[in-house]
């Protein structure tokens, strides 16, 4: 069983190594007292399994650390990309039980929106659909949902605040997010059970249910 508590980043005193690997993008960073002392972020379309350990070691080795001298770990949780979120989840998990550290966990719609007072959080989930989150600094309102791009306009509408994540499909341009920055301020949950966490799996939403039942039936009136 997943168990877990949150609080918040801010003012991180441990050294902490943060590790994001998904939505085409290897970040990673060491914070310390509430600040980000050594970092290294690109954008790796599928290759961050690849060059994730190389890019801890850099970092490393520029504050002159090893990897027992980490005190805590800090990893996104989804939703996104399934095998890139699970790249720095299984890293991190590894290490956390090996060396017996702390592992805290963000979701991804946290970290597109930051602390902003309100901001909306959309990201192409395939198929003409797209993971939808309202948050209030740094904590999402309600749930975090999977729509169809059909429907984010109306979301956007009846959701006022500033937009992150995959703009264009909605035809708007997104405004630009420091990952590493959010990654220290929002709220986290500390791990309890390392072994239970695992990508977050959105199934879908009631409102998608319907909407996909409603083409469905409109297409079988059409052939018939």
């Amino acid at each position: 069983r997943l168990e877990s508590t949150w609080s918040t980043n801010r003012g991180f005193t441990k050294k902490t190594l943060i590790i994001y690997t998904s939505h085409s993008l290897l970040a990673v960073g060491i914070a310390q007292e509430g600040k980000l002392i050594a970092s290294k972020i690109e954008t790796l379309n599928k290759q961050q399994s690849e060059y994730l350990l190389p890019f801890v070691e850099t970092i490393l080795n520029e504050q002159n650390l090893k990897l027992k001298d980490i005190d805590q770990v800090v990893v996104c949780d989804g939703p996104g990309s399934y095998t890139g979120i699970r790249i720095a989840m299984t890293i991190a998990k590894v290490f956390c039980t090996q060396m017996h550290k702390t592992l805290k966990c963000i979701s991804t719609m946290q970290l597109f929106a930051g602390m902003d007072e309100s901001a909306n959080v959309i990201l192409d989930a395939r198929s003409k659909r797209a993971y939808v989150a309202h948050l209030e600094k740094g904590v999402v309102v309600g749930k975090t949902q999977i729509l169809e791009v059909d429907q984010l306009e109306d979301f956007l509408n009846e959701h006022p605040g500033t937009l992150y994540g995959d703009g264009y499909l909605v035809n708007q341009e997104a405004a630009s997010c420091d990952f590493l920055k959010n990654f220290m301020e929002v709220p986290s949950r500390t791990i309890e059970n390392v072994h239970a966490l695992v990508p977050q799996y959105l199934k879908e939403s009631d409102a998608y249910k319907a909407w996909s039942l409603k083409k469905w039936k409109i297409r079988i009136l059409f052939v018939f």
